[in-house]
């Protein structure tokens, strides 16, 4: 979505809202698609003192798989981002300045990048999710483990003797 922006560049505190909805199922991260309903994009585009700010909140639901235990959730997802566009970059220290194309920005490109950069790349079910057993692969967020605990080779003679008293 291309938007000419001549006007709020040369316009005293003047602003444009912009609301749309992006599809961004394709998008793949660590082999699953999470992004399967659409990223609701609110864009404000103003003129603050000569400079043309642009403002974003992307806000979607997520539908992940936990890495640690493999469960499948939901996740809200939300991501802000704010840039400075400009018809020239006076310098190249700052990737917070856009160049405009022509007085034109492209907001969903902008959106997409944004929200790609802002991923996670693990996603977990919780914070404290324990993961998988590694050696019965017991969900331990919801069973204790059921592997017999390994004895101590130097007090394997004693676990004979307590194995034949039951």
């Amino acid at each position: 979505m291309r938007l000419n922006v001549n006007k709020l560049l040369h316009t005293p505190d003047a602003r444009q809202d912009v609301r749309f909805e992006m599809d961004l199922s394709d998008l793949e991260f660590g082999g699953s698609y999470p992004v399967s309903r659409p990223v609701v994009v609110d864009c404000r585009l103003e003129n603050k003192a000569g400079l043309l700010l642009c403002g974003m909140t992307l806000t979607t639901t997520l539908h992940c798989t936990c890495d640690r235990c493999g469960e499948e959730y939901d996740a809200d997802k939300t991501v802000r981002y704010d840039c400075v566009l400009a018809e020239e970059r006076a310098s190249d220290e700052s990737d917070d300045i856009i160049v405009l194309d022509n007085d034109e920005v492209d907001v969903e490109e902008l959106a997409r990048d944004a929200f790609i950069l802002d991923m996670d790349t693990k996603f977990l079910c919780s914070e404290d999710c324990k993961g998988l057993c590694s050696g019965c692969g017991a969900n331990l967020n919801r069973e204790a483990c059921r592997c017999k605990k390994a004895v101590d080779p130097r007090l394997a003679k004693l676990a004979q003797l307590l194995q034949n008293d039951e």
